[in-house]
Formats: structure tokens, sequence, C-alpha cells
């Protein structure tokens, strides 16, 4: 009894250390090695190297001075990512859309893009459609006093097409554009 107890207890120890240890430590170094800046959280620094976001969770800019992402329902908090899990016939959600239709819609005298108005399914998304970008670009250009045609073509600069093969849609990552739209600032 006591020797079938040992070899179980060796077993277990053994499965621990290859699946909770070596197995978790040598996928963390190949993802290191093959894709550094993803294996780390796609994480974006700013001149000191702080880090200021990440490319693949959303986080919120209230200014006119830059584009504003989809709406979220979690608040941009990354350790609370989910969707608002209200239905399509959910009075409280009907509400909400009328709300940030309306409030958009003060802006701009065409329809509104649906991601400004629907928020995604995990609160995060970091991306919009050049659609929702060009809604957002007169608001933006006049904020910083820029021409209309240097936003539109830094809008253009950060679409990313590379999921068309796949029919992905192009999308703009609000983050990245932000900070463009900063150093065009800082350097002009």
């Amino acid at each position: 009894m006591i020797r079938e107890t040992m070899t179980a207890l060796l077993a277990c120890l053994v499965t621990f250390i290859l699946c909770a240890i070596a197995y978790p430590a040598a996928v963390w170094g190949l993802a290191n090695l093959a894709f550094p800046h993803q294996a780390e959280g796609s994480l974006v620094y700013d001149r000191e190297r702080t880090v200021i976001g990440s490319e693949l969770v959303a986080q919120p800019f209230a200014s006119d001075a830059y584009f504003h992402p989809r709406p979220s329902a979690v608040g941009y908090k990354a350790d609370a990512g989910a969707g608002s899990n209200l239905g399509s016939k959910n009075p409280d959600l009907r509400q909400k859309l009328a709300e940030r239709a309306a409030a958009l819609k003060a802006t701009a005298e065409r329809p509104t893009p649906v991601d400004l108005v629907m928020a995604s399914g995990s609160g995060l998304d970091p991306h919009i459609s050049p659609e929702a970008a060009e809604y957002q670009l007169r608001r933006v250009a006049a904020a910083r006093g820029l021409p209309e045609d240097q936003v539109r073509a830094l809008i253009d600069a950060h679409t990313d097409r590379s999921g068309a093969i796949l029919g992905a849609p192009p999308r703009v990552n609000v983050l990245l554009l932000n900070l463009a739209l900063d150093r065009r600032r800082n350097s002009g």
C-alpha cells in the first residue's frame, strides 16, 4: 500500500512539473523568441519607456482632439471584459443606443456607424472601422487645427487590411492612430 501511494505521489509530482512548469516555460520561451512584442502583450510605450497601453485593449479617449473607440459595457476595464448581456429588445440597451446615437448625431449629418454606437462583445475592442474613423475626422481635425486631408492620410496609413484574404473587414487601431496624431503635433 505504501509503495502504491509513493508511486501515485511521484506520478502526480512528475505530471505537475511537466504540465505546470516545463510546458508553460517552453511555450513562453518559444513565444518570446518568435514573437517578442506579442508575447509581452503588444504593449505600447512612450519615449521614457513607460507603458501607455496595449494594441489589443481599448482605452477611453474623451477629448475632441482624439478619435474615440467603440463604447464599452465594462468601462474599458480589462480585468472585467464582457458584453452588456442585454438582449436586443431590452429597454435599457435601446435607451443606451439612442443616447449614444443622439450624442454622435449632434456632431455630423450622416448616419452614425454602428461600431460607434454598439459595444463589442468583450467591451475592449481596440479597433473601429475606417468609416467610424472618417465619421470622427472633422471633429478631430478641427480640435487639432489640422487640415482634414492630413488627418485622412493618417487614417489611411493606420488602416489594417491584413485580414482581407480571410474576409475580415479593414480596421483602425484607435490607440495607434491617436499616438500618430500626437507625434505629428510634436514633430510639426
